[in-house]
Order: structure tokens, then C-alpha cells, then sequence
């Protein structure tokens, strides 16, 4: 059986602030589609759209605020790697083997849909958006055991790690050398202080500060600077001490920013980015194929991807499964895995930067796609719950 075993305290304040940045993310989320179906749209545009300084208010949201974002997810997939849920093979093999799932069939559906130019927006379907899935699972109370929950937060951090490929390897175009040479020369002074053991956090903040400028000018997009900036801060394993205990650079940030990102930074980008302003869209808009391809890969790509590939694991003796969990249960947690609100509306904004009508289309798809893949899965997890605990004899919440 799959059990956990990361230190406890660590994985419970990581789930609890996962969880309630994800209810306040739904909220952003709801009040951003509110305002720009009202009389306050051209307004909320006008703001998104105005000049501070060199680039656009919405630029600063989507090019710098989620770098910080990027950031915390790279110390969340390296501190997991190096001493946590996934610093071993077996640790690894059932959530990585149900991310590639949840990845490639998506992917499959929305090409199955999509040719030509909208082909691009195949990684749309293919993240998980951790906090609002944990948010679901907040809900839920004890009907969900911990197992699966931490299962599904090692899915999500190898889900980003896999976005994060993509994004590299995808969607960046137009390098510009003499930039990017800039940046690989930032980057080996970042791993030199890493190397010499420097772990004061103000010089690899001035020179991720410098690298992020770099990669900006030079055509790859900025937010990678986060995660590479955050590779490059030192770690030291801590056997037997919680995370609250631990005093290495990559701790002391990853616990400075959790708060900010979870209730500040992705908020504001979800009221930046998931308002669509539905009754001025073309009567086509909702049954255009980014719309299908994106919403069923969401919907059923991403459910048959997770369970399938993860109880093909199982049964090949690659994995074990989550302890104290059902099938039933597994099920509702591939479903939750269809919610795909910030990454996917990031990757959205790389795959069609010059077409407010294919964003549109698309952030309906994943409103929709996230919206019915929360519903079923709640619905489903809240039954097997239910089940679960009469079995128990105990229906105490």
C-alpha cells in the first residue's frame, strides 16, 4: 500500500494552506466572471490594459507576479524531491505515473478536436490546478483519507513540473542570443554561490532578479526564472526534523512565500485572467473545438488518464495503492484532477497571445471543465466518504 512518509506537521500545514488558498482563489475566480459581465467590464479591461511603466498591468501579473508564483512551485518540486514525498523511486512511481497519464490523454482529446492553428493550445488541458483541487478536498472533511491527499499533492507538484517543461519546450520563440547568453552566465553564478555554500537569500534574489530580466528580453518566457532561480537555492537534507524546523535558504523562502502566493499573487492573476465576458461572445464560441477539445480534456481526459494509468501501475506491481483508500475513492480524485484553473489559463495566454477570441474560447472550456470535473468528483468522493465511514460505524465529523 502507498503511505505516506514525509513528516507529518509539514504535509498538514502544506495541504491546509493549499487548501485554503484554493477557497479564495474560487472566490477571485467568481467575482473576476461577475465584473466583466457587468456594467464595470470596460473598466476592468481599461485597468488590465493601462501602461505601469514599460509593460501593461496585466504583463506585471502574467510576467512578473507569476514568477513568484513559478518560484514557490520549483522549491515546493525540489524541496518534495530532495527530502519528501518523491525523494525516492517507489515514492515517485504511482503519482508520476498518473501525472504522465493525466498529460498525455487530455492532450490526445484536445488534438482529436483541434487542427491547424489551434493545435497549439494541446497543453491546455494538461495541469492540475493544486490549490483549487485541495480546496475541493477541504470540503470534504474526513471522507477523503490523508493518503489520497497527499497523492494527489505529489501529483499536482510532478503535474507542474511538467507544465513547466512544456512551456520551455512549446511555447518560446524568437531567441534572442546576446540575451540568453546573459542568462546562462546568471544562471552558473547562482549555482557557484549554491557550490561555495553561500546562504544568505538577498544574493540569489538580486541575481534571480537580473536572470528574470534576461529571459524576458531574451524571448523565453519570464516566469522560467522562478523555477530556475529556485533549483539554484541550497537545501540540506533534514532526517527526522519537521519542516518548521529547518533553517536552510530554500526553507526559509518556501515558508516566507507560501502565504502570499496561496492568498495574494494567484488570486490576483485569477481575477486578472478568468474574467470573460460571455454574452459578448460570438454565438460560435461555445461549441468552437478549443472550447471541446479543451473542456473534454478536462472533463474526461484527465479522469481517464489519472485512474487508468495509475491502476495500470498498480496492477503491473510498478505502484502500490493509497492506503485505506477504494477504487471509487481513486476515481474521484482522478476527476478533481480536471480542475486545471491557473496553469491552464497561463498556458492559454502562451498558446494564443494575439487572439482575445481563442482566449475567450478557451477560458470557457476551463471555467466549464473545471467547474463539472469539481462537481462530479466532490459528488463522488462525498458518497465513497460517506460509505467509507458508515462502514467505520463512526459518522463523526
Amino acid at each position: 500500500m502507498y503511505h505516506p512518509h514525509a513528516h507529518p506537521s509539514a504535509i498538514r500545514r502544506f495541504l491546509e494552506a493549499q487548501s485554503s488558498a484554493g477557497i479564495v482563489l474560487m472566490g477571485a475566480a467568481v467575482a473576476a466572471l461577475l465584473i466583466a459581465n457587468s456594467p464595470l467590464a470596460q473598466d476592468y479591461a481599461a485597468i488590465l490594459h493601462a501602461n505601469v511603466g514599460p509593460l501593461s498591468l496585466e504583463h506585471w501579473i502574467n510576467d512578473g507576479l507569476m514568477t513568484i508564483f513559478f518560484l514557490l512551485v520549483g522549491l515546493e518540486i525540489k524541496r518534495e524531491i530532495l527530502d519528501g514525498q518523491l525523494s525516492t523511486w517507489p515514492r515517485r512511481a504511482l503519482p508520476g505515473v498518473a501525472a504522465l497519464g493525466g498529460m498525455i490523454v487530455p492532450a490526445l482529446i484536445y488534438l482529436g478536436f483541434n487542427r491547424g492553428s489551434t493545435a497549439i493550445g494541446w497543453a491546455i488541458p494538461a495541469a492540475t490546478d493544486i490549490a483549487f483541487a485541495l480546496g475541493v478536498i477541504a470540503l470534504l472533511g474526513r471522507r477523503v483519507p490523508g493518503s489520497l491527499r497527499i497523492f494527489l499533492a505529489a501529483l499536482a507538484i510532478i503535474d507542474d513540473l511538467g507544465a513547466v517543461i512544456i512551456i520551455a519546450a512549446f511555447y518560446t520563440s524568437g531567441l534572442s542570443l546576446p540575451y540568453l547568453a546573459g542568462a546562462i552566465l546568471a544562471i552558473f553564478v547562482l549555482i557557484g554561490f549554491n557550490r561555495f555554500g553561500v546562504r544568505r537569500l538577498s544574493p540569489y534574489l538580486l541575481v534571480g532578479l537580473l536572470l528574470w530580466l534576461l529571459i524576458l528580453w531574451s524571448g523565453l518566457h519570464a516566469t522560467l526564472a522562478g523555477v530556475i532561480l529556485a533549483f539554484a537555492i541550497p537545501m540540506e537534507r533534514t532526517p527526522g526534523r519537521s519542516d518548521a524546523d529547518c533553517d536552510s535558504p530554500l526553507h526559509r523562502l518556501e515558508r516566507a512565500l507560501q502565504k502570499p502566493v496561496g492568498f495574494i499573487v494567484v488570486p490576483i492573476f485569477g481575477l486578472a485572467n478568468a474574467g470573460v465576458p460571455l454574452l459578448g461572445l460570438p454565438s460560435g464560441a461555445l461549441m468552437a473545438p478549443v472550447t471541446f477539445g479543451a473542456a473534454a480534456g478536462l472533463i474526461f481526459g484527465k479522469a481517464i488518464g489519472v485512474f487508468c494509468f495509475s491502476s495500470l501501475a498498480v496492477r503491473m506491481g510498478i505502484a502500490d495503492f493509497p492506503a485505506h483508500a477504494s477504487r471509487i475513492q481513486m476515481l474521484g480524485i482522478a476527476l478533481l484532477c480536471g480542475i486545471g484553473f491557473t496553469m491552464s489559463i497561463f498556458i492559454t495566454l502562451l498558446a494564443f497571445p494575439d487572439s482575445p477570441l481563442l482566449q475567450a474560447q478557451a477560458k470557457i472550456a476551463i471555467l466549464t471543465g473545471s467547474f463539472v470535473s469539481g462537481l462530479i468528483g466532490f459528488a463522488v468522493l462525498h458518497r465513497a466518504g460517506n460509505v467509507a465511514l458508515h462502514a467505520s460505524g463512526d459518522m463523526a465529523e
